[in-house]
């Protein structure tokens, strides 16, 4: 595949060593960061082999290890549900994005999901302006994060009327400077309800925005309760971002994943941006659990 995932969701939107571990205080950290914790895939990630061969797919990400997946909708709810109890996978989180709020919250219920994430919410709000007949642009100026994070919260609302929690997901371009020291996710972070809004952190596209992950989970416990463990390959930018398997990349996800976890992280969910030309998305999948398994 040569689509990005953002390019994708865009489309839809707009039409160390064991001895080491064991007697180190990081090590203690991940070790008790590793105590029955599920390791997580989106489904976006394996797209193509899913499409191909939906059971065996998912059968595979079963015996890689995978305990969850984070989904999008490719045919229907009912079927995915369906996939996934005959594989003996759960899904604690949808994006809803190319699907809609809505259908998306009926979807999320069929499937037995807690949370219901936006993955690209400025391009949510123009498809809505223009189906109004008005223009307008994706937006990451400073008046354009206090928009954004008063949609957010209308979603928030909704959400927990249905039994669900809204997340907001990140690419780089929310890392943008708004002025007075602050990023546009500074701002959306500070602007939304705590109850009504949590964040999926998407460690690869903060890296990208010249940001470190670990210090977002560190600064907001409680406030993250999902993350995107990705990578991408040295010189990504520009507009052109290849995806890395796990540890093949620029970013040690070692203390990450402690500040994660300190953090209060429920679920970690691997996700790499294609193309896969070097190896399939499955084996991809497969050297990412290995990856991250030490502490998990």
């Amino acid at each position: 595949m040569t689509m990005t995932r953002r390019q994708f969701l865009s489309r839809s939107a707009l039409c160390g060593t064991a001895a080491f571990l064991a007697t180190s205080t990081a090590g203690r950290a991940f070790a008790a960061a590793a105590r029955g914790k599920p390791m997580g895939i989106q489904l976006y990630m394996i797209l193509k082999a899913y499409q191909d061969d939906p059971v065996g797919a998912l059968k595979t990400l079963k015996e890689i290890g995978y305990t969850e997946i984070e989904a999008i909708i490719t045919s229907t709810a009912a079927n995915l549900r369906g996939q996934l109890d005959a594989t003996g996978l759960r899904c604690p989180s949808l994006h809803f994005d190319g699907i809609g709020f809505e259908p998306g919250l009926e979807a999320a219920h069929t499937l037995g999901a807690q949370y219901i994430v936006s993955s690209m919410l400025p391009a949510i709000m123009q498809k809505e302006l223009a189906a109004k007949g008005k223009h307008g642009e994706q937006d990451y100026s400073l008046d354009g994060a206090k928009r954004t994070a008063e949609y957010a919260n209308r979603l928030g609302e909704k959400a927990k009327q249905a039994g669900l929690q809204y997340a907001y997901h990140n690419h780089h371009l929310e890392f943008s400077d708004v002025g007075g020291g602050q990023t546009f996710y500074d701002v959306l972070m500070k602007e939304t309800r705590h109850d009504l809004v949590k964040f999926e952190l998407d460690c690869g596209w903060v890296h990208v925005g010249g940001k470190n992950p670990a210090d977002y989970f560190k600064a907001n416990p409680g406030r993250m309760p999902l993350m995107h463990a990705k990578d991408f390959l040295p010189g990504a930018g520009n507009g052109n971002y290849p995806g890395s398997e796990l540890g093949r990349g620029t970013l040690d996800y070692q203390p990450i994943m402690a500040a994660a976890d300190q953090a209060g992280l429920k679920h970690c969910f691997v996700e790499q941006e294609g193309p896969f030309s070097r190896i399939s998305q499955l084996d991809a999948a497969r050297i990412d659990y290995d990856y991250l398994r030490p502490w998990r």
